[in-house]
Order: structure tokens, then C-alpha cells, then sequence
């Protein structure tokens, strides 16, 4: 495992971990060798074509892949990790950096735990926010939904896993070590760093197995809708233009490869 994962800020660590504030007793703890670790992992996603126009939304050093790039967004629960257990909703853009990798730009994310919150805006500059995040299976359909404030739906994925998915669409869309983006914006008192950097990351998946040897990976019917339009929280940017596939998986992950890719950072005045 490459040593310079989630390479550190001078006086970000204590040894060798990560550590956010406050000093003496951070809100998280990172292994700069490992990452951050997650185990009983499972989660439903939506695949599609974007629709609408995107461009203000990509920052600099990243381009749509096309004028209808893929997307996804994810409703996952994440059983046990390092950061403690939490959900999360991820939006995603595929997106080309500058020598021309694809890759995927993430906009917008949530999560419920403040760990996550911290760690993710902070570390790797995933705009992480607080929400109300579930994940329920119910009758033959395995539902996410995310409601920010609590009674305000945002997004309902829904899906029913009917069918083993073939792992080469799970590699066509999300392969491992597939590069994801992030803008870790930080704004700083007059004086200070304002930190304005383009993040790359990826993740190292692993799939779970049934008592049979088969992969946990599903795909079936499914719909992803924004049921009410929030300024605030503008998801429904994401447009739906033509589905491509709902997935159900189980698997453990850990994020890893974190560096900074592009910098404008400078003395706030």
C-alpha cells in the first residue's frame, strides 16, 4: 500500500494518524497508510445519462466526459467503519481531468454521522453535509431516501434486486481505483490560508461473496426521483435523462489515494 495515502498537512498528525480538531480529542482519527476502513457495507445506486447543463458546476481541471455524461447516486449504509456507522447519499458526474482519465466528480454529498462530515470536507474536500438518511427493505424492494430538514424528501431511490448483476457493468461504471474528484474549499480569516484545491481520491472495493461463492452485486427494476425541489440542497440537478441500471451490493471498502491535484490556495485578504 502506497505511504503518501492521505498525505497529511504539516501539523495534521499526531505520530502517524490523521486527526482532526479539536486538539486532544479530534473528532476523527485516519491511519495514513490504510485510510478509512469499512466493513458490513451495503448500498443502492442509480445509473443513468445526465440531462441538463452541468458546466457550472465542475471546477477547474475537470470537464464533463460528454455533453450526456453518466451519473449515479448512491444510498449507502455503512455497517462499521473507522469513522463509526453511518449513511450516506453521493452524487456523481463522470467527468475528464486534464491528461484526459476519466473519472467521477463528486457535487454533492450527505451524510449522518459529524465524523464523516468533518473528516470527508476536511481531508478530502467531499462537500459533506448533515442529513436525514435511510435505508429499509421492504416487501421486494430495497429503498433509500434522504430528507434535509427532516420531512423535506429530497430523493427516494427504490429497486428491487431481481436479477445477479454481470461485475462487468460494476467495472464499466465504478471499476476499482477509478479516480473520483473533490473541491476542498477551506476560507480562512483575513491573514490566513484560503485553501482552494482539487482533490483525487479512489476507493478499494470488495464485494461480498454468498454461502454459494457468488458475488452479493444485484441489479432489478428501479426509479430515482427528487421529490421536492430544495435551493438549498439543489440535487435535482442531477437530471435523470435515461436510466441505464439499479444496483443493490454488499461489500467492504476503503478509501485511499487522497492528493491534491490542482492549487489556487493563497493569503486571504
Amino acid at each position: 500500500m502506497n505511504a503518501e495515502i492521505f498525505e497529511a498537512e504539516e501539523g495534521a498528525t499526531t505520530g502517524t494518524t490523521i486527526q482532526g480538531m479539536p486538539i486532544g480529542s479530534p473528532l476523527y482519527n485516519i491511519d495514513p497508510v490504510r485510510g478509512i476502513e469499512y466493513w458490513r457495507c451495503r448500498a443502492v445506486a442509480a445509473v443513468f445519462t445526465v440531462g441538463g447543463d452541468l458546466n457550472d458546476l465542475i471546477p477547474d481541471g475537470l470537464r464533463l466526459a460528454s455533453a450526456n455524461p453518466i451519473g449515479m447516486v448512491m444510498i449507502a449504509e455503512y455497517g462499521g467503519s473507522t469513522l463509526g456507522r453511518y449513511l450516506e447519499l453521493t452524487s456523481f458526474v463522470q467527468v475528464v481531468d486534464e491528461s484526459g482519465r476519466l473519472g467521477m466528480y463528486i457535487p454533492y454529498i450527505y451524510v449522518t454521522n459529524d465524523s464523516a462530515m468533518a473528516a470527508g470536507r476536511e481531508v478530502l474536500g467531499a462537500p459533506k453535509k448533515l442529513a436525514d438518511i435511510r435505508l429499509e427493505d421492504s416487501y421486494d424492494t430495497i429503498q433509500g431516501t434522504m430528507d434535509r430538514p427532516a420531512g423535506k424528501r429530497l430523493a427516494t431511490l427504490t429497486m428491487a434486486p431481481s436479477s445477479r448483476m454481470d461485475p462487468a457493468l460494476f467495472q464499466a461504471v465504478l471499476a476499482m481505483g477509478t479516480p473520483f474528484f473533490s473541491l476542498r474549499h477551506i476560507p480562512g480569516p483575513p491573514g490566513g490560508m484560503l485553501v482552494h484545491e482539487l482533490i483525487e481520491w479512489s476507493s478499494e472495493i470488495h464485494v461480498h461473496k454468498d454461502a454459494a461463492g457468488d458475488q452479493l452485486m444485484f441489479t432489478g427494476p428501479g426509479s430515482l426521483t427528487y421529490d421536492s425541489p430544495s435551493a438549498i440542497d439543489p440535487l435535482y440537478r442531477i437530471e435523470v435523462a435515461g436510466m441505464i441500471a439499479c444496483t443493490y451490493m454488499e461489500f467492504d471498502v476503503r478509501l485511499i489515494n487522497g492528493r491534491a491535484i490542482k492549487s489556487s490556495s493563497r493569503i486571504q485578504t
